[in-house]
């Protein structure tokens, strides 16, 4: 398995496939990767030279922000929206949508399992 930036990336996929194990490289970033060096985007990862390797490392230490650095910079990113009390940064502190979607019926990968609150039993009238 070559080793990109730090990530073990699969042999039997395409290489423009495999770049995308890399986080913060998407199949675009990996295409224009692989288009500034030219190489084919259908040659398999382990068919690579140690040469054509070390081009794509410098490349996207030179031009992207990977892996941790990128992970690092988002949590940064959304404590900022936390720390200034902006709307964004409540809805990540009360962990709800945050971008506009609706919450009445879905979002339960945000809010996660349902927590069922007892409803209301029926108040019978009482006649005399």
């Amino acid at each position: 398995m070559p080793r990109i930036v730090g990530v073990d990336i699969p042999n039997d996929k395409a290489i423009a496939i495999s770049l995308t194990y890399i986080h913060g490289i998407g199949k675009y970033i990996a295409e224009k990767i692989l288009d500034e060096i030219g190489i084919k985007f259908d040659v398999r990862a382990n068919k690579l030279t140690e040469d054509e390797i070390s081009k794509i490392a410098q490349i996207i230490d030179r031009d992207y922000r990977v892996e941790g650095q990128l992970r690092r910079q988002v949590s940064q990113d959304i404590a900022r929206l936390k720390d200034i009390g902006c709307y964004r940064g409540l809805r990540h502190r009360k962990g709800l949508p945050v971008r506009g979607q609706q919450t009445q019926s879905n979002a339960r990968t945000r809010k996660g399992k349902r927590k069922t609150v007892a409803g209301k039993k029926g108040v019978k009238e009482i006649r005399s």
